[in-house]
This record gives C-alpha cells, structure tokens and sequence, in this order.
C-alpha cells in the first residue's frame, strides 16, 4: 500500500499523514509543488519524532511518480459517486489524494476514472474533510481489508 499526495499545501497535515504512514508502514510520495518547505516546522512538528521512521518519497510531477511507483491507482475525491468503502482494495495500492484547497486536478479524476472513491459527508454544511482526516480514514479501510486487522 502507498499514500499519494498530489501538490498538499498545509504543513501540519503533511506531517499529520507522515505520522500516520510511520505507524501503519506505509510509503508516502510527494508529488509536485509543495505549499511548503520540505525543513518546515509545522511539518516536522506534527511528525513529531516519527520521520526517521517514514518513507517518504518525493516526485517533481505525476509522470515521474507514475514511471517510478507501480500499483493500481484509486483516487479519494469528495465529489466521487462510489463511497470508499466499495472499492475492494489491494496490498500493492496506491491511495492518491489531492491538494486540500482545490482536490485532485481534473486531468487526474478524468485519470482515476475507474477508481475514484468519495468519504461520505452528510451535512450540507461542509464541503470536505481534513486531508488528514481523509487519508486516515481511507488507509485503516484499506488495511482492514487486506490484513483483517
């Protein structure tokens, strides 16, 4: 299983996402223009003592990412019309997720067509859920379907 986060923005939930890729064994790949810089000190606050421990891989731009990383590709979207939980995930998954203000670009959802997965959210109120938030909840359902556990 990998983590794919295209061009994310905010430091604190890049390191909230190293933290939780450290405790289930998951790479994570940067991909693109970062909103921050990779010494940051939210970063590296909120990875605490944790990023000797992630595999963290960055890549100048999705074609890089895709000639160096193989797996099928599922992306998280809050506008997708099948919920996450209906994807029958796999241990050699890529789990790609977009920037927190403006999502996975077009050319990507038009890309991940086929694997293209939504959080369910039921108030009209909110828009999308916390990258962060986002990746945990997609990851652990990936695990409990692969490992059981």
């Amino acid at each position: 299983m990998h983590v794919a986060l295209v061009e994310p923005e905010i430091p604190p939930n890049t390191g909230s996402i190293a933290r939780l890729c450290a405790a289930t064994g998951t790479p994570l790949h940067l991909i693109g223009r970062l909103g921050f810089s990779i010494d940051d000190k939210q970063l590296k606050r909120a990875g605490l003592d944790y990023w000797p421990y992630v595999d963290v891989r960055r890549h100048a731009d999705w074609a890089a990412f895709a000639a160096a990383v193989p797996g099928r590709r599922l992306g998280f979207s809050a506008r997708a019309t099948r919920l996450y939980t209906e994807a029958a995930y796999a241990p050699d998954d890529v789990l790609v997720f977009g920037c927190e203000t403006r999502g996975l670009p077009p050319a990507l959802k038009e890309e991940l067509a086929a694997h293209l997965y939504a959080i369910p959210i039921t108030s009209q109120h909110v828009r999308s859920l916390n990258l962060a938030t986002a990746v945990a909840v997609v990851l652990y359902e990936a695990i409990r379907q692969t490992t059981g556990r």
